[in-house]
């Protein structure tokens, strides 16, 4: 997006050869018309993030997906292990559920 006021508006002060506005005035105005070219960019920008994806991100989110994914099989396993190596009379502690599941593997 170009602003109406050139592409220069952070460089040179379009406002500075008015002579119905003083030094500080002329100042103001131009801070405030970089302020709203900064925030047209920023607006534009932020469009086109919501309606595409960034791609770089969405590989990156797989990658830890798969990490992740990793990391809770990994964890089921040891607890899986953990109910295991229990001695057999401590199944009666947790009910007679746990017996037919482990017979299972």
């Amino acid at each position: 997006m170009s602003s109406p006021l050139g592409s220069g508006l952070h460089n040179v002060n379009p406002y500075e050869g008015y002579s119905s506005v003083t030094g500080l005035e002329s100042e103001v105005l131009w801070q405030y018309a970089k302020l709203a070219q900064n925030i047209k960019e920023l607006a534009a920008e932020t469009r086109r993030l919501s309606e595409a994806p960034d791609e770089a991100m969405l590989n990156q989110l797989r990658a830890l997906e798969m990490k992740m994914g990793l990391v809770l099989t990994l964890f089921k396993a040891s607890v899986w292990a953990v109910i295991n190596d229990q001695p057999a009379g401590s199944e009666s502690m947790y009910g007679d559920t746990t017996a037919n599941e482990t017979s299972m593997s």
